[in-house]
């Protein structure tokens, strides 16, 4: 079956980045945007990891945003849910400023402009533990245009998160696909190449790789970002 969509993952794939250093950032800079209302910047932080490790268990009985909250609240009390457009504005004013710890790859959009002209239907598959805005924002910092994909996965329209296979199968679901018709392209052995366990094919881009469990890699396609084109000949 010839491949007709492809999902590709964004951090560290699509947008070179370091995660550690770009958490250091991004957290540091909400913290310091919360500390005039009283919020203590250890516990916030510990506050928002447990809300991403809670999304991450997510059963698809709820909304991932609506999981987080739910989650912020029993960590820090009613008062969050009222602070609410604190965070908004820290994504609307301040998230940008965590682009400095986040490199940038000039293949990056023509690789996507040449599949875009071949006619592949693109899927930005990215862990949705994030509001749009700081998705979408992430997404310009690679030099791309969100238009470009069919679907973009967000905290507020996911109802689960990677290495979870339902997070795959409500992909499939929604652009009305079969595994065996897509390829997933992530530089994360764990989280992205998954899918394989559901047929897609996938491709592991190595530049900013993430191998926690130092597995055989060998057993993937992979190589850089720009190595993705020369796979499809072969697909």
């Amino acid at each position: 079956m010839s491949i007709k969509y492809i999902l590709f993952d964004l951090d560290g794939t699509l947008l070179p980045m370091d995660q550690n250093a770009f958490t250091k950032s991004y957290f540091g800079d909400l913290a310091k945007r919360l500390l005039p209302y009283g919020y203590d910047s250890d516990e916030l932080i510990k506050a928002i990891w447990r809300g991403s490790e809670a999304m991450v268990k997510n059963d698809g009985s709820a909304k991932n945003e609506d999981v987080f909250w739910s989650s912020m609240e029993r960590s820090l009390g009613e008062r969050v849910r009222k602070d609410y457009h604190v965070f908004d504005d820290y994504y609307k004013y301040d998230f940008e400023k965590s682009r400095s710890s986040c490199g940038y790859n000039p293949d990056t959009p023509l690789v996507i402009s040449e599949l875009l002209k071949m006619g592949y239907p693109l899927i930005l598959a990215t862990n949705p533990l994030f509001p749009s805005v700081g998705t979408y924002a992430r997404a310009r910092w690679a030099g791309l245009h969100t238009d470009d994909f069919r679907l973009i996965t967000t905290y507020d329209n996911s109802c689960h998160c990677k290495p979870n296979l339902d997070y795959y199968r409500d992909i499939l679901a929604e652009i009305g696909a079969d595994a065996e018709e897509c390829l997933m392209v992530g530089n994360d052995v764990d989280e992205d190449m998954i899918a394989n366990q559901l047929g897609m094919k996938v491709y592991l881009v190595t530049d900013c790789l993430i191998n926690r469990k130092n597995k055989d890699i060998s057993v993937y396609p992979n190589g850089k970002i720009t190595g993705l084109l020369d796979y499809l000949k072969t697909l």
